[in-house]
């Protein structure tokens, strides 16, 4: 059973992928029209998960039915997440060994900082990424002990806390002036999914709760009633990308991707009312965007004087978050894209936000590359390699007007980009931060 033996998928694959690697000097590698990639930045989310323990009571209260069984822990990462995680972080290494940003083998552990949020699914999808892009290195990531760390659940921190009348004048905006009129626009598939869901012959409560913004004992706003909806188009998916039998995913009544992502219209729409709300946004991920913006000027005429909490100046970091922090800079950042099958914005497991610094060879200038990469949710299925034709998904952003179309991608002037990346951290949501 592929979540039975999450360690021994681990060595098993550090056999396969690792034997006999010796480090060797860091050689940059300038494109053919250039370019010469620096430095990289990427935020990524966890793999595949059951839903967590929280959703699965909600689910099965609302259905009054029994949901598939997973092999782990409610909420951790599957052994089949972390299989795919691997090929992705083995995808991504190629990239940028093919790059010259870091070398064949294994680089100095120095030159590399992977840290992960403080949850199972996060860390283990962290050590995913590791073993898959430095196979046989033995290289770990790092995470704050205990449960909260600044950088990914500033959103349930004090520093960060939300005027709570502020926050909910914006949420109703976007609601299009009441919870009321929304729910009655979304009726129509909050009775798809209860034709998914609920029994003929069973007294099934979901679709019939009238929706009602709340807020929780730690500042987060959530909407009662559309909550049930967004999970299960959630799980859904998750249930596709996992590998289970089609006659499991969403109940045998979604055979195909492009059938799942049509069941997560409410998943999307708790995403567009609570997450991409900038002042949410912004409140809640200033102090995971400083910190990427601050590693991403080192070194340059633009890098911060007289600032101690800066990150360690290496050319690669790695952070392993969740579909909140991703999407909090995706609205902050005002970049939305539609990848393959998947709905508008969405994040998929270890879908991945990436900030690539260039440096062009004739002139010493700075470019900066955004753009936001997953696997599809047929390659997470089936744990395609990532080879050839198949490639993830990918979307680019252009952060500032003179950006170029280049052979390494869309290149962005680092300054005007930085202004982009910059403009909407609210400095009082930041907090003193020194990573492990």
């Amino acid at each position: 059973m592929k979540d039975s033996a999450f360690s021994v998928t681990r060595f098993a694959l550090g056999l396969l992928l690792g034997s006999a690697l010796t480090p060797v000097a860091l050689a940059q590698t300038a494109s053919s029209d250039g370019y010469v990639l620096d430095k990289v930045v990427q935020v990524s989310r966890h793999g595949v998960r059951p839903p967590t323990a929280s959703n699965e009571k909600l689910l099965t209260q609302v259905t009054q039915r029994q949901w598939p069984t997973w092999l782990v822990p409610l909420g951790n990462l599957t052994g089949h997440g972390y299989t795919g995680a691997v090929e992705m972080g083995r995808y991504r290494g190629t990239v940028l060994r093919n790059a010259g940003l870091i070398p064949q083998g294994c680089p100095d552990a120095k030159t590399v900082l992977a840290h992960a949020s403080p949850l199972q699914r996060t860390k283990a999808t962290a050590q995913a990424l590791l073993d898959g892009m430095f196979p046989g290195c033995g290289f770990q990531p790092t995470y704050v002990a205990g449960k909260q760390d600044a950088l990914f659940q500033a959103n349930e921190m004090s520093f960060a806390a939300l005027d709570a009348e502020k926050a909910k004048a914006q949420i109703l905006k976007a609601l299009g002036g009441s919870v009321e009129a929304a729910q009655k626009r979304y009726a129509p598939f909050e009775e798809t999914l209860r034709e998914v869901a609920c029994l003929p012959d069973v007294n099934c409560p979901y679709g019939h709760e009238p929706w009602k913004l709340v807020q929780n004992e730690k500042g987060r706003f959530s909407i009662k009633g559309l909550s049930a909806g967004a999970n299960m188009g959630e799980v859904f998916r998750l249930e596709y990308s996992q590998g289970l039998p089609l006659d499991k995913v969403a109940f045998g009544h979604a055979p195909t991707a492009a059938d799942v992502s049509g069941l997560m219209v409410l998943t999307k729409a708790k995403y567009d009312y609570l997450n991409d709300i900038p002042y949410i946004a912004s409140r809640g991920a200033s102090e995971l965007m400083n910190q990427i913006a601050l590693a991403l000027k080192q070194g340059t005429a633009l890098a911060a004087k007289n600032v101690t909490d800066t990150p360690p100046d290496v050319p690669l970091m790695l952070l392993v978050a969740h579909d909140t922090n991703i999407s909090y800079l995706r609205t902050m950042l005002g970049f939305g894209w539609k990848l393959g099958d998947y709905i508008e914005n969405n994040i998929p497991p270890v879908g991945t936000l990436q900030f690539e610094r260039y440096k062009e060879v004739s002139t010493g200038d700075y470019f900066l590359r955004i753009a936001f990469e997953a696997q599809s949710m047929d390659q997470i299925r089936n744990l395609t390699q990532l080879q050839g034709q198949a490639k993830p998904l990918n979307s680019e952003f252009k952060s500032a007007t003179d950006c170029r179309t280049t052979r390494v991608g869309l290149l962005c002037p680092l300054k005007a980009a930085m202004a982009t990346v910059e403009r909407n951290i609210d400095p009082t949501a930041l907090t003193p931060y020194r990573f492990q």
